[in-house]
This record gives structure tokens, sequence and C-alpha cells, in this order.
């Protein structure tokens, strides 16, 4: 197993810092729970991100503990034993020796022995640092740890006399992305890029939409992703107006635009890409029309990715850019201040233009700070994802019915400007159509 423990041992030690500003204390951050899918088998496991961006350990049944005191930081990992027969059944276990060596924590122990332990490690700390109300097995340890320390008050050991969560802490380092970070965000979007690619070579009317979905599942798997990063959409004609759909089941037609929003995770980070092109290859008419205006906005959102701007920046941008638009060709009616004061626009375009993206495709992080947009800095990554989604209405020209459209791309927020992530997937109508005649 080739693992640079450096990055992971940084964001302890940041951590720990943020921790000692506020007090010092333990933090306890468990990696996720196994999850049943049926009375005989489980969901894929996948471990939690907050854990993961600390270690870098993928195994379950494990605990982070962070102990930090004004001088010297102790992270200790429990986790599951070595176990020759379990082994032969389910793969390959750490076990505490070989984890503590090769994920460069201080101490490592079985996860058997946390009950034991906690009380101990809880004793004579100023605060306890864990995200409570996450699941119900988690917290009903650490509460036993606790009120085991509590028992033993006679004895002079007082328990940590504050609860916070570490989560707050951790979204805004999880805000802003390290070296390594951005080298596997580059190569999630590097392949969810290749994937759609794949999918505009293989879509033609007659096809099912599940049919497009296997050709994306393929070349996230191929190129070494180990799961999608959510489920894919590959919604074609009408479905395309549905935001989330992902039943996938239905037959595309001639003349029907097809959008798919799918993306992929490697080594725990998910790419997030959206396109929208025609099944048989030619934008016209009304079609050609709104994915123009979308792109349109698109672009110049984009352009607004900038130290200084604010999250809402691209946002309006793409909003006044749109309702123009959709005045224009006659979907909306009245003036755009009109439109926008009364945001008729919400109709046609009911989401916001940008989420945060890293270990979680709307990844951590607060999106205002006391109230206001907080500005865009350096090592932030978010979606650009304008979208226009018509259903048939009386005061709509037939025209522009059951036609969704959504373009979206991953952009790093650097000092030389806007890095888009995505930019090898084909959106520009002359591209996606000369890719799509195999030129």
């Amino acid at each position: 197993m080739s693992f640079n423990p450096a990055p992971f041992a940084a964001r302890r030690a940041r951590l720990a810092e943020r921790l000692r500003a506020a007090g010092g204390g333990i933090a306890l951050i468990p990696t996720a729970p196994e999850r049943p899918r049926n009375r005989d088998s489980d969901f894929p496991y996948r471990h939690d991100s907050y854990f993961h961006y600390l270690t870098g350990f993928t195994e379950p049944e494990a605990w982070l503990a962070l102990v930090v005191d004004a001088d010297n930081t102790r992270s200790i990992l429990f986790c599951r034993a070595k176990h020759e027969e379990r082994e032969i059944w389910d793969g390959y276990r750490f076990g505490p020796a070989a984890a503590c060596e090769q994920f460069g924590l201080d101490e490592a122990h079985t996860v058997d022995t946390l009950g034991e332990q906690l009380p101990a490690l809880l004793g004579d700390q100023p605060a306890l640092w864990y995200a409570l109300g996450h699941d119900d097995t988690h917290d009903k340890q650490v509460m036993q740890a606790l009120n085991a320390v509590r028992a033993g008050v006679r004895n002079g050991v007082k328990a940590p006399g504050t609860l916070r969560d570490p989560h707050a802490e951790l979204d805004e380092m999880r805000l802003i992305k390290d070296g390594a970070e951005l080298e596997l965000l580059r190569r999630a979007a590097e392949i969810t890029a290749a994937a759609h690619i794949c999918a505009m070579r293989h879509a033609r009317p007659g096809m099912y939409e599940y049919e497009v979905e296997a050709e994306l599942l393929h070349e996230f798997r191929r190129s070494g992703s180990q799961y999608p990063a959510y489920p894919s959409i590959v919604a074609s004609g009408p479905n395309a107006c549905v935001l989330h759909y992902v039943s996938n089941d239905r037959r595309m037609q001639d003349g029907e635009l097809l959008l798919i929003d799918a993306g992929c995770e490697f080594d725990s980070y998910a790419g997030d890409i959206t396109r929208t092109f025609p099944v048989n290859g030619r934008f016209e008419g009304a079609a050609r029309d709104i994915y123009a205006l979308v792109l349109a906005s698109q672009k110049a959102a984009l352009a607004e990715c900038r130290l200084g701007n604010t999250f809402a920046t691209p946002h309006d941008t793409v909003v006044r850019i749109l309702s123009q638009g959709l005045i224009d060709l006659g979907v909306l009616k009245g003036s755009l201040d009109e439109v926008l004061e009364t945001t008729a626009y919400r109709r046609f375009y009911m989401h916001r233009t940008s989420h945060w993206l890293g270990l979680d495709v709307h990844d951590a992080g607060e999106y205002k700070l006391s109230g206001e947009w907080r500005p865009l800095e350096e090592g932030m990554v978010l979606t650009i994802e304008p979208g226009c989604y018509i259903r048939p209405a009386d005061d709509v020209p037939e025209a522009f019915w059951n036609i969704g459209v959504r373009i979206e791309d991953d952009v790093h927020v650097s000092a030389a400007g806007p890095e888009i992530l995505t930019s090898a997937a084909p959106k520009c109508i002359k591209d996606v159509e000369a890719l799509m005649e195999g030129d």
C-alpha cells in the first residue's frame, strides 16, 4: 500500500491548534458504522469523511481520539484487531500495530478496549469535542464513558465540563483544500470528464437511459475510481426537468435532450459534472436557444470565481443572465427588474448555482459568515451549475415544453484565477456536436 501520512498528520496538528486556542480537551471522532442493505448483505462500506480527513484510515469500527493539552497532542487510533479467520472471509485488516506505523499515529489499540479506556482518557479533560446525535450507538458509548468518569468524582477525577462539536472546527479546515486534496480532486474531475465523453459518444435515439449510465460506471471503475460519488442522473426529455431524477429507465427519443449529472469518487474525493446534449447529436430550435442561454450564464459565472467576490456572486450573475434571456425568448414576461424583484425566474431556475466540493459532494463549510455571504478564498473548490427547466404550461410557448438543461463544472479558486477542474468535458455546441459525430 502506497500511503503518505504527512497530510493527515498536518491536519491533526492544525485541528489541535484550533482546539488548544479554545481551551484544549479531547476530541473523539468515530468513523461511519456499517449499514445493512437487507437481511443477508450490507451496503458497500464508506468511511466517515471527518474521520478520513484526519487519518486516511478506511476500515470500519474505528475511532480517533485526539488529546490536546497546553503543550502536547496525542493521536490515538482504536481499530479492529488482527483476525486470521475473519481475514479469510472479509480481507486484510491492519490491526493496531501496523495501523499505528502506516498511518503515522502516536498510539493504536483494539476497538474492543475502547469502553475500558475511554473513561481514563476523558478524566480531567476540560472539554469533550464530540459530534453528538449522528449515531445512537456511538452516542451511547460516549455517554457511558462520561457517566463512568462522573461516578469517580469522589476519587478526585473530574468529567469534562464542556461538550463541543468538533465538526464546526473541521468544517472551516475542510473548506480550504490542501495540496494533497487538490491533486485528488483533479484526478476525480479527470475521470469524471472522461466518463461524460464516453456517454456522449455512445448515446443514441432508441437507447435506454440506463445503457448510458452503464458507460459512465464502466469508465469510472476502469480508470480507478472506487465508487460513483452519488447516484447518477441520466435524464432524457421531460425527465430532465426533474432535478433529482435517478430512475434512469426511460427510452430516449430522437430530438430530445439528455441531461447527465454524474461524478466519480476517487480516493474519497468527489467529481461532479453535468452535461446536457441532444440524443441525436444536433442542437436545434428552442432546445438550442435554451442551451446557449444556460451556457452563456455558466461562462459568466465561472469568470466570477475570483478572490474578493463572494459565494453569491456567481449565482447573482447567473440569475440576471437567465432572466433576461428568458424574457427575450418569450418564456418570462415583464422587465428584468420586475422578474428579479418578484423572483419569477424561480419557476424555471429554482436552485442555487454552487455548492462546496471535496470529500463530500455537497462538502463541509458555511456559506455565510455573520449573516453575509462569505468571500471566496484561495483553496476553496465549488461547483458552478446553472440550469433551466421548463415544464408544459398554458403561458409558456409549446416549443419550450419539457426542455431541461444544466451545465456544471468544478472550480478551484486560486490567486491565478479560476481553475476549471472539469474543462476536459466538452460543452460548447460545436464541440459537443463534433464529438457525437465522431470527429
